[in-house]
């Protein structure tokens, strides 16, 4: 059965166990118990989305409940639309809102953001509360026409199997996308916006579409909810409820795929035993809160996961730290579809009469150089040069205020850092970026975020096409590691890596983007001379399959060891170019270094 995951057949297995267990309850009250962990599952899974995975602070989760239980509610008792249809209809309208709170999320983070969709639920509430020609005002909307099939409304066990059906086919997609390229690009936003968009990933797109996600099974939740009532007003979406769905990730274990279920499941029946004594709720909701944040950091889903590995006697890993340097680096660079064989003629990179300046401090005056295909550039000059201020100008994280960049004769500046990779321009960082709480072959895989196909659908049924490219890809990284000396530490978390071999994490991520232009800021930056040597060699190789190099170094004996070109940076002017012998002896460069009046090269 290729043509269904496992964890998809494990799913659907549950679901059923659930739907048996269901029908044996003795009485309409535990049906509604079984119905409400349901629609709870379905606010906090798509909430898991946001702020577990994408990392994106939410508090206005009750104000998509909203959209999606009124949009159910006004299109069946006030326009006669059959309840089925306004069913479907409900969570597309929350979406739409979803991606509309998303717009903030471009300059709003951390508790900026929350207090934005915060900002958002109040609004939806005090909307619906006061617009009482549609909403009802505080009496709410009555006589919401229920689900029914074959002309029988729903009973409450038919409730409860029509919900579990719903939380089953959410988790099964959810999964689906999480555990490919989706869910790694999710995480790279959670870790580090700035590296993730180095590798090619939209970081905009996907915010948006986090919160749609998020938006959406909120607004199907509110839906199941106004039609099982019949009834629906503002008291089921006071700011209580966003805090409450949170609540219910943090405690499951935020960016866990089976969060959601441990927190509804728990938190429902805690709050049935509560609801005898209501002066007890909040505060029984602040000390969970407190318990889960400082006690179980990663919610009851970490505690688990944690007790099943002690519990495992696996065969003790070899230590990262132990993995010597050169080892087990053997042969090429796998041919990669896409660039790969594609050169452009001519100059790879050709920038002109580029300037920057930040308030006073002109970081780039005026400077061009151009790159020529599979050669080793270096760009040097003492500190404070504006060397780190052109490789950030030439990906995008800074635009220049004059002066023009164009790589294999397209114009790419003021251009997005993701839309600059998917040309073909890579990079590392001066300061290591690396996302360090996913495995080493997950980080690379990120780098082939670029030349994965970006369809959601194809990625969110699980279809042969997603998943054969991502079958591929892992295969490819794999050999790409082999070649970078990487294979011992494959599934190490690249956070618990050597420095130096985390210097090399960062060199396998960038050629994962199938680069024709690597840029490498301060590479050796760190590192022992026998990594030092190392790199230096690996980094002849690799422009040896044609991959142009920039690099932004210090230490000048590899510099001079393997460049084929040198420019030359001071006080962000250019002083000087040429090939290393020549720019080693020039009297500019000398006293940018040593001193105007210096006589040693």
């Amino acid at each position: 059965m290729t043509w269904i995951s496992r964890p998809a057949v494990a799913t659907v297995a549950f679901g059923l166990l659930m739907a048996v267990l269901a029908a044996q309850l003795g009485n309409d009250y535990q049906l509604t118990i079984a119905f409400t962990i349901c629609v709870y599952y379905l606010c906090a899974a798509g909430t898991n989305i946001l702020v577990g995975y994408a990392g994106q602070k939410s508090l206005g989760q009750a104000g998509f409940f909203a959209a999606g239980a009124y949009c159910a509610a006004v299109l069946s008792s006030r326009f006669g639309l059959s309840p089925w249809l306004a069913l479907a209809l409900a969570p597309l309208v929350a979406g739409a809102f979803g991606a509309l709170i998303a717009l903030p999320s471009l300059r709003a983070k951390g508790p900026y953001l929350a207090m934005v969709t915060l900002a958002f639920g109040l609004v939806v509430e005090k909307l619906v509360t006061e617009w009482s020609d549609v909403f009802g005002g505080p009496q709410g909307l009555y006589g919401i026409a229920p689900l029914s099939f074959d002309g029988t409304a729903f009973s409450n066990l038919h409730w409860v199997w029509f919900a579990i059906a719903l939380c089953v086919i959410v988790q099964i997609l959810l999964g689906n996308l999480v555990r490919g390229d989706f869910g790694r690009a999710l995480l790279s936003l959670q870790a580090d916006e700035i590296a993730a968009a180095s590798v090619g990933v939209d970081v905009h797109r996907y915010k948006v579409l986090a919160f749609v996600i998020a938006a959406m099974t909120c607004g199907l939740a509110g839906a199941l909810v106004a039609q099982q009532n019949q009834y629906i007003n503002s008291d089921f979406i006071s700011l209580n409820l966003s805090i409450f769905i949170l609540l219910l990730v943090l405690f499951g274990g935020a960016g866990s795929l089976y969060a959601p279920l441990f927190g509804a499941s728990a938190l429902v029946l805690i709050d049935a035993q509560l609801a005898q004594w209501p002066a007890l709720q909040h505060f029984a909701y602040g000390a969970l809160l407190l318990l889960t944040l400082y006690v179980m950091p990663n919610g009851v889903a970490g505690v688990l996961t944690g007790a099943w590995r002690r519990g495992l006697s696996a065969r003790p890993a070899q230590p990262p730290t132990q993995a010597r340097h050169g080892q087990h680096i053997r042969g090429n660079l796998p041919a990669c579809p896409g660039l790969d064989g594609a050169r452009a003629p001519g100059n790879v990179l050709a920038v002109q009469q580029v300037s920057k300046a930040f308030g006073g401090v002109r970081s780039a005056q005026d400077i061009s150089f151009c790159l020529q295909p599979g050669h080793i550039h270096a760009l040097i000059g003492p500190n404070g040069a504006g060397k780190s201020t052109m490789i950030n100008m030439l990906t995008g994280v800074i635009d220049p205020d004059s002066g023009d960049i164009a790589f294999a004769g397209t114009p790419i500046a003021g251009a997005a850092p993701h839309a600059i990779c998917r040309l073909g321009v890579a990079r590392t960082f001066q300061n290591l970026r690396l996302f360090g709480g996913l495995s080493v072959v997950d980080n690379v895989m990120l780098g082939r975020h670029p030349r994965l196909p970006r369809g959601i659908w194809a990625q969110l049924l699980a279809l042969p096409a997603a998943r054969h490219a991502e079958a591929d890809a892992r295969q490819w990284v794999r050999e790409l590691l082999d070649f970078t000396g990487l294979s011992a530490v494959a599934d190490v978390p690249a956070g618990q890596l050597a420095y130096g071999l985390q210097r090399r994490v960062e060199l396998a991520r960038s050629l994962a983007t199938a680069p024709m232009l690597l840029l490498l800021d301060e590479p050796a930056a760190g590192l022992n001379p026998q990594e030092t040597r190392e790199l230096g060699n690996l980094l002849v190789r690799i422009a040896g399959h044609g991959i142009t190099i920039l690099m932004v170094e210090h230490h000048m004996e590899m510099v001079m060891g393997i460049s084929d070109h040198v420019i030359v940076l001071d006080h962000g002017v250019k002083i000087a170019e040429g090939r290393p012998a020549d720019v080693q002896c020039n009297p500019c460069v000398i006293a940018a270094y040593l001193g105007a009046g210096s006589q040693a090269a």
